[in-house]
């Protein structure tokens, strides 16, 4: 079982890395699909059976669906070479050292050396999501779903070619 779920985070991990390494926006949207699968899968190997159902068919299936079909209808091509800034290296190496000792630190404080107990159970079942999503936070899934539709009718209208 622990196998396994090494396997999954390292294949989330390299799929991570090809999202941001790719040149080609499609390839680059089907390996943040394979993320989300095996963030799926790490999830139903730590026992949070509805977060995996939830990833793959909200994520995986519908958000990552419509970043396909956005990226096909912008008919968008292979990232341009560009030339490189001077900038960039002499900040991205040590913001990159920063970020990796701040995850660090706080992988490190998530296994606290001392025992303490575990944290209570919580009700986060399918009903109680819905009882908080479509009650305490309707506004905002709301809002979110009314940008989603406007980003996908500005893709189309920018797609639409001039004749």
């Amino acid at each position: 079982m622990a196998v396994l779920f090494y396997v999954c985070a390292a294949l989330a991990i390299l799929a991570a890395l090809n999202v941001v390494l790719q040149r080609h926006p499609v390839y680059s949207a089907l390996s943040l699909i394979v993320v989300l699968c095996a963030l799926a899968a790490v999830y139903l190997l730590l026992g949070a059976e509805f977060m995996a159902v939830i990833q793959v068919i909200v994520y995986a299936g519908a958000i990552m669906v419509l970043f396909v079909l956005v990226i096909m209808l912008l008919n968008a091509g292979r990232e341009a070479d560009s030339r490189r800034s001077r900038l960039a290296p002499r900040l991205g190496i040590p913001l990159l050292a920063a970020f990796l000792v701040e995850v660090l630190l706080v992988v490190w404080r998530q296994f606290p050396a001392e025992n303490t107990p575990a944290p209570a159970a919580v009700n986060a079942g399918p009903a109680a999501v819905g009882h908080l999503l479509f009650r305490n936070f309707v506004l905002p899934f709301e809002v979110t779903s009314i940008l989603v539709l406007v980003a996908v009718m500005g893709a189309v209208v920018l797609a639409k070619k001039e004749r």
